[in-house]
């Protein structure tokens, strides 16, 4: 038989000259960074590389799948950025997002793996989209300040320090060869065209005559464009009013004015007397189109932030219910009222349900329905990157629930007016035509679908238009 030696069980806290667990030494593969992108590093508040650092942070949490304007709140946070510097993390974030298939491109070529954590490859792209300029235009920032700032984020993050080096040899890189990198990255659609490889196939199969121009307005900055407020003044006036302060702008629809150059609302003659709000041309067709009266019950669902809303308030004295699900949007509605001088009644529920209805009909209904939003890309330039090929299809569902429970909320004889911002057809036309045969609506004149156009005289969103009279019986 043989001997075993008997096995002695201890505890780790009895066990002799044991160490506490923060004392001991780990393996190296017990070893887990702990990420801090709440870091606030000790960098001059009106450098680059604070901007370059607070717009790393918000491209990050885009690619993790927020918002660009609510990651950009956090980053300022982050950075306690002042004013002029949240101006710059905006820009270069969304510059960022117009450009990231192009910047994630270009980094692949350049490194052998995604960079980590995923701040890294969000400064590095921000970086890269400020020294790689399409089509020759002027670099915002000295190229070489670039990188220097930029090393300069990475050696004062605890997230990014052990990274430094290979900051500056990627951006060095990159101006070294740019010539050739260019060459082979834009031989791929993503970095072409900067949009994810599945909505570039998606614009090709809607429209193959003129894909590549829908695709390169998106890309383009949108212009700050006004409705002039006609309950209280005229275009020509504030035209005038405008010149006199120094500002060149041009008329560009019956109440719409676009700037020459965008500022912030502060600096907007007449905007806190209410004169005249933000809205994208385009979106300015919409009140007109439910030709409304005084004393009028009006429906605006999905309302927020309020500027149609707005716009038929301006355009006749009605009885007005703003809907919308989301009750922080529609506090934005209600400042827009006050600003404004209007009135309407709030409503915070979902537009597929009828539990906030009274049961008294409605004379006009805007059902301005939830959509991919792949219209307004140039405005928001983060929704290419947070959708998924599916969500059309589950939207363009969601909306039809919407249309048909709203439809029952119209009298014999209302108009209801489906509006969507997007481009794709299962969301649009489709979806109208559907809705017509299901409800024997007709169908009265309207736009149909505007896509994104930029010109002297035209410049607006991509959006779609369907008027529906329901019959009497």
């Amino acid at each position: 038989m043989t001997n075993k030696r008997p096995t002695l069980s201890i505890k780790p806290a009895a066990a002799k000259n044991a160490k506490p667990a923060a004392q001991r030494m780990r393996a190296s593969y017990e070893v887990k960074p702990v990420l801090q992108p709440g870091y606030r590093p000790d960098l001059k508040a009106d450098s680059l590389a604070l901007c370059l650092l607070g717009a790393a942070n918000a491209v990050a949490q885009v690619r993790a799948g927020a918002a660009l304007p609510q990651a950009l709140l956090t980053a300022f946070g982050v950075t306690a950025a002042a004013p002029q510097a949240r101006g710059a993390i905006q820009d270069i974030a969304y510059r960022t997002m117009r450009q990231l298939g192009r910047s994630e491109t270009l980094l692949g070529l350049m490194t052998s793996k995604a960079p980590e954590p995923p701040m890294l490859a969000s400064l590095l792209c921000c970086a890269l989209t400020l020294i790689d300029t399409p089509d020759g235009a002027e670099p915002p920032y000295e190229v070489f300040t670039v990188v220097d700032q930029a090393v300069t984020v990475a050696s004062s993050h605890p997230d990014m320090a052990h990274a430094k080096g290979m900051v500056n040899a990627v951006l060095r890189r990159f101006l070294r060869e740019r010539e050739d990198l260019l060459k082979t990255a834009l031989m791929q659609p993503v970095a072409q065209f900067n949009y994810p490889q599945w909505w570039i196939d998606a614009a090709k199969a809607a429209y193959p005559g003129n894909w590549q121009a829908i695709l390169a307005a998106g890309n383009a900055q949108p212009p700050l464009t006004l409705r002039v407020n006609r309950r209280k003044t005229t275009v020509e006036a504030y035209l005038r009013l405008l010149a006199d302060a120094g500002m060149g702008a041009t008329q560009i629809g019956p109440s719409a004015v676009r700037l020459d150059k965008a500022l912030g609302v502060a600096l907007i003659p007449g905007f806190d007397e209410g004169l005249a709000s933000v809205q994208d041309a385009g979106a300015q067709l919409a009140a007109p189109l439910l030709d409304v009266q005084d004393g009028m019950r009006v429906l605006d669902a999905c309302a927020a932030p309020g500027g149609k809303t707005c716009h038929l308030l301006e355009l006749a004295q009605l009885e007005l219910t703003a809907l919308d699900s989301d009750p922080k949007r529609l506090e934005r509605v209600g400042e827009n009222l006050e600003r404004l001088g209007l009135g309407a009644t709030l409503k915070a529920f979902e537009a597929q349900t009828s539990v906030w209805w009274d049961g008294q009909q409605f004379d006009r209904i805007l059902a301005d329905v939830p959509c991919t939003a792949s219209g307004i890309v140039r405005r928001h330039p983060d929704i290419r990157w947070l959708r998924r090929k599916g969500d059309a299809l589950q939207l363009a569902t969601l909306s039809a629930k919407i249309l048909d429970n709203l439809w029952q909320m119209l009298r014999p004889n209302g108009k209801l007016l489906f509006v969507t911002c997007s481009l794709w057809p299962q969301e649009s036309e489709a979806q109208a035509a559907a809705f017509a045969v299901r409800h024997n609506a007709t169908r009265l004149a309207a736009p149909g679908q505007l896509l994104p156009t930029g010109t002297a005289v035209q410049d607006h969103d991509g959006l779609f238009y369907a008027l529906f009279q329901k019959n009497a019986t």
